[in-house]
């Protein structure tokens, strides 16, 4: 069985939302598990984080697993869902029967999905990873998962355009049940301080890209600034706005036509040679070279 704690020298790992079949970058993930006794990768029996939102409908299984602090034994009946950046462990290589999907903190940044960030499923104010579904609901989100899939399998014209739409219902309807079942749960101070952060951090973006410059606009110290959003997110301050920085250059490779210069000076990098750098590093392909695989994987 797997420890809870990384092994001595061992690097808590950050794992990309990548296609089942070829390891591609994607927004959006979804795939049946059909019960068959695999092979779990090993690294997936040590604690790792998952760098997307992260769905998994049970039908059959019980595998034990943990997110964060709180373990769970997956019963058949029952979603479950954790968001980016959460520590995950699985215990031992066991076979489920059911739906898996991810997505990205990209899909959601998309302007059409905006709304959806608001949800109680996005939100998780309540901390919560699992959810029981009545008959009813099994049968909906059965459905709803079963047209993803095949639609992911089968592709056709629009395929990304119909998988966004069906898992805009997924999250609306599970927000509708996590509501149902956690009630109007109270969020933390500290919570609402990440959600500040993120909020100025999405306003502010283009012109201060400094942990202390947002720290002066909430009235805290840089220090406990990071280590509030550490502790809330599992990712330091400064991720934070870098990612939010390369999301938002990657919408603009994606929905515009402006040279690497142009986006560079928008999001307030004087240097363009210095912003290739900085994205390379962060979204491990030049600027370039991801608005050709974007625009071939949404054409």
């Amino acid at each position: 069985m797997s420890v809870l704690t990384a092994p001595e020298n061992h690097t808590i790992k950050s794992y990309p939302l990548v296609t089942v079949d070829g390891g591609k970058p994607t927004m959006i993930e979804v795939h049946q598990a059909n019960g068959i006794d695999v092979i779990i990768e090993d690294a997936f029996l040590l604690p790792h984080r998952k760098d997307y939102y992260f769905f998994a409908f049970v039908e059959q299984g019980d595998s034990r697993h943990w997110i964060d602090f709180t373990s769970y034994t997956v019963k058949p009946g029952h979603f479950y869902f954790t968001v980016p950046q959460q520590i995950h462990l699985k215990e031992e290589s066991k076979p489920v029967k059911g739906y898996i999907a991810g997505f990205t903190e990209e899909f959601l940044l998309l302007e059409e999905n905006r709304m959806l960030r608001q949800l109680p499923i996005i939100q998780n104010p309540a901390d919560a990873h699992e959810i029981f579904l009545s008959t009813d609901e099994i049968e909906y989100i059965e459905d709803v998962m079963r047209k993803m899939t095949h639609e992911y399998k089968t592709g056709g014209a629009w395929q990304n355009q119909m998988l966004a739409s069906w898992l805009r219902v997924l999250i609306i309807y599970l927000s509708r049940i996590y509501t149902e079942q956690f009630g109007e749960s109270k969020i933390t101070h500290n919570h609402r301080l990440l959600k500040s952060f993120q909020e100025l951090i999405g306003e502010n973006h283009t012109h201060l890209h400094d942990v202390a410059g947002y720290a002066n606009l909430l009235n805290l110290s840089p220090g406990y600034l990071n280590d509030m959003v550490k502790q809330q997110s599992g990712k330091t301050a400064i991720s934070h706005i870098h990612n939010r920085l390369v999301v938002e250059a990657k919408r603009k490779l994606l929905h515009t036509d402006l040279s690497v210069k142009q986006i560079a000076d928008e999001l307030g990098f004087e240097d363009a040679a210095y912003f290739n750098r900085f994205f390379k590093r962060l979204a491990e392909s030049t600027p370039i070279a991801y608005r050709q695989q974007i625009r071939e994987m949404y054409s």
